[in-house]
């Protein structure tokens, strides 16, 4: 068994996180208070208060967490503020495990190397109070990731994130669907046997996409060369780069009109429609039905 299974989170980090509020709320997702990290900075050591705090746009299955470095001079455990000097925007995947010890040895035998298993908290509110919401996640040498900051989550709370509340979007959101990178074609072959081997699966081909399933969600891989037929006219921030996101909805056209109603420009998909990373932080989304 691989004990990694779904998507648990991606993360949009930037500097500007009033901004990345905005807008998102702008494009219809419903978004959980603001909530400061505690981070540990190895294993077994207590967490401490961070430089970060995030929002979360919460669905069933999976959530997208908009990153912000909210305090310059506080600690910096998980090393984020070098992260965002690379570039801001969707920099984060983190995949779903109910062990995150087993997932730690399962990275390991895949010949990874990672941090051990970490302890993160950070207050919530919830309908019955304030109360803490507790993970465990392991995180891989970015060094061994290039096109991605890649990392293994365990809720220990679950209940902290997926509230209900929280699951009712404007835009009729109902589930992250896909994240798809883009690789330089030199790497395509070495990141594809790496995801093989963590997740324990065999890659499928749909058109210019190579895609793993895990979980309910796709991983969605795309030659550097072959980007433009899928994201025309997106900048490309390094070599290798997490691009974009698939949402799926309840109702495109009416996803859409609120979209446009907000002044954001849209492009008009296969299926239905697309928000240019220029206008989302850094990160391209599809919506679909």
């Amino acid at each position: 068994m691989t004990h990694i299974d779904g998507i648990h989170h991606v993360g949009i980090l930037g500097r500007d996180l009033d901004g990345m509020e905005r807008r998102y709320r702008a494009l219809g997702f419903t978004l959980t208070p603001r909530s400061r990290h505690l981070l540990a900075a190895g294993p077994g050591q207590r967490p401490v208060e961070g430089c970060t705090a995030n929002l979360c746009a919460v669905f069933d299955a999976g959530y997208l967490e908009l990153l912000g470095i909210v305090d310059e001079s506080a600690p910096d455990p998980w090393h984020t503020k070098a992260m965002a000097d690379e570039y801001e925007g969707l920099r984060l995947l983190n995949l779903e495990t109910t062990d995150a010890a087993k997932a730690e040895r399962r990275l390991t035998e895949a010949g990874l190397r990672t941090s051990g298993v970490l302890d993160l908290e950070r207050p919530v509110d919830t309908a019955d109070g304030p109360r803490t919401l507790r993970a465990r996640a392991v995180h891989v040498d970015p060094r061994a990731t290039p096109e991605t900051y890649l990392g293994i989550a365990q809720h220990l709370t679950r209940e902290h994130v997926h509230q209900p509340r929280y699951l009712h979007h404007p835009n009729g959101a109902r589930a992250l669907d896909a994240v798809l990178f883009v690789v330089a074609d030199a790497a395509f072959g070495d990141v594809l046997d790496r995801y093989r081997r963590v997740l324990d699966r065999t890659p499928e081909r749909e058109g210019p996409l190579t895609l793993f399933r895990t979980g309910p969600a796709r991983l969605e891989f795309v030659r550097a060369s072959d980007a433009a037929t899928i994201l025309p006219g997106e900048p490309a921030p390094a070599a290798s780069y997490p691009a974009a996101l698939t949402i799926r909805v309840d109702d495109v056209a009416a996803a859409r009109d609120l979209v446009e109603n907000a002044a954001i420009p849209t492009l008009t998909t296969t299926d239905g429609f697309s928000v240019s990373a220029a206008e989302a932080y850094g990160a391209t989304l599809f919506f679909t039905g």
